[in-house]
Order: C-alpha cells, then sequence, then structure tokens
C-alpha cells in the first residue's frame, strides 16, 4: 500500500468535504453547479464503483485536482482497486477482477493507466482544526480505509474536527468531533457537501439503479 502521501490546505477561503460519490456522475455535476466556484473541494473517497458513469466522475474530479480546485482522497473502493491491479497474481485473473465495477467499466488498458494516478491519492487532508479522511482513524492514530463503530467510539479529538464518508446515513450527522457526510447517493439518497468552516451542508438528490439497490445489502 502506498500510505506516505498527505494533502495539505491550499490558501482557499473555504472548504467543501463531498461525501461518496460512487460514480453518481450527475448528482456530482449538480451539486458542483451549486457549490461556491473558489472554495476548495476535498472528495471523501470512494469516487469509485457501484455506480453507472464511474469513468466520466473519475475524470471530472481528476481535472478539478489538476486544476488545483479538488483534493481527492483515497477510499477503501480506491485501495481495493489499487490492490488488484498491483497484485499480479491478482491482476492475471480477469474473473477477479470483473467483480470490481470500476474495472469493469473501464476495461484493463484505462484501468492501468488510471493506478498510477490512484496511487497518488492522499489519506488525509488536513485543514485549521479540522481534517477529512474516508472512515477514520485506528487506535494508533493513522488512518483506517474501513473503521466504524471504534473510531467513533473511542475518538479523542486529537485531530480536531473529523469529517468522514464511508457509513451511509439518512442524513449528515455529527457525533461529538466527527461529522458522517455519506448520504447514500448512490442508494437514492442524497450527495452531500459539508463545510467545515461554517458548518453549511448542500445536499442535490442521488442516483440509484435496480443493480446498485440489488447490492445495497454491503453499504460500504
Amino acid at each position: 500500500m502506498h500510505l506516505q502521501f498527505v494533502a495539505v490546505n491550499p490558501r482557499r477561503s473555504r472548504h467543501w468535504v463531498i461525501g461518496d460519490v460512487h460514480g453518481c456522475y450527475q448528482p456530482l455535476r449538480n451539486l458542483l453547479d451549486t457549490l461556491p466556484p473558489n472554495d476548495h473541494l476535498v472528495f471523501c473517497g470512494d469516487l469509485i464503483n457501484r455506480g453507472e458513469a464511474i469513468h466520466a466522475t473519475m475524470d471530472l474530479v481528476w481535472d478539478l485536482f489538476q486544476a488545483g480546485r479538488a483534493t481527492w482522497l483515497r477510499g477503501n473502493h480506491e485501495q481495493d482497486l489499487i490492490d488488484a491491479l498491483e497484485n499480479q497474481a491478482l491482476a492475471l485473473s480477469q474473473e477477479n477482477l470483473s467483480l470490481h465495477a470500476t474495472y469493469a467499466q473501464l476495461g484493463d488498458s484505462s484501468a492501468r493507466h488510471w493506478l498510477p494516478r490512484l496511487q497518488q491519492l492522499p489519506l488525509v487532508y488536513r485543514g485549521d482544526g479540522w481534517c477529512a479522511t474516508h472512515a477514520g482513524f485506528n487506535a494508533a492514530g493513522q488512518p483506517d480505509l474501513s473503521i466504524r463503530d471504534p473510531f467513533w467510539e473511542s475518538y479523542d479529538g486529537r485531530f480536531g474536527l473529523v469529517v468522514v464518508g464511508h457509513t451511509p446515513r439518512p442524513q449528515v450527522q455529527r457525533l461529538g468531533s466527527i461529522v458522517l457526510i455519506d448520504t447514500g447517493a448512490v442508494y437514492g439518497g442524497f450527495l452531500s457537501a459539508y463545510c467545515p468552516e461554517t458548518g453549511a451542508i448542500v445536499q442535490v438528490e442521488g442516483a440509484a439503479t435496480d443493480a446498485v439497490r440489488a447490492g445495497a445489502a454491503i453499504p460500504c
């Protein structure tokens, strides 16, 4: 795993941390049209998998990153694809990779073209008195892309306010110094953005498909 990257707060007036997009391209476009154009966007990971427009979503956010307007954090779904493409034993198994929706939509050549980009994705974005990461931190204070209850129950505030996605909720929820912003866009909920400087929330309707609903029993 490539864990050495940590994003640093650029000189922007405000930030908007965006929950799990999961290939919901049009809701993302709608959200971006609503947010202030000069604020910095922090995508909380899991841009990929599940949705129907994964490639377009990746291209859009990568363009925002290259323009200096956005930071794309690594989620567990990005990490799963990285691991599969890096592990030659797994990479040789087309059946294994075909189970990954992003690989299936991109195709082998494009997926491997994306690998060095995905390897650059940071695990944490640090702001002034707050930070964002995909799911939380473990007991050692390291980013953990799959943690849930152990982080919510034991966080001691050492990193300030922590904004996370990963676990879908009906609405943005605050648990002490933790803000949960994944509101299940790909399951027919909302795509949400949270401003840590002001506490403001902006939401647009998400998009669900029958195929996504069929897999809704595993929300991660």
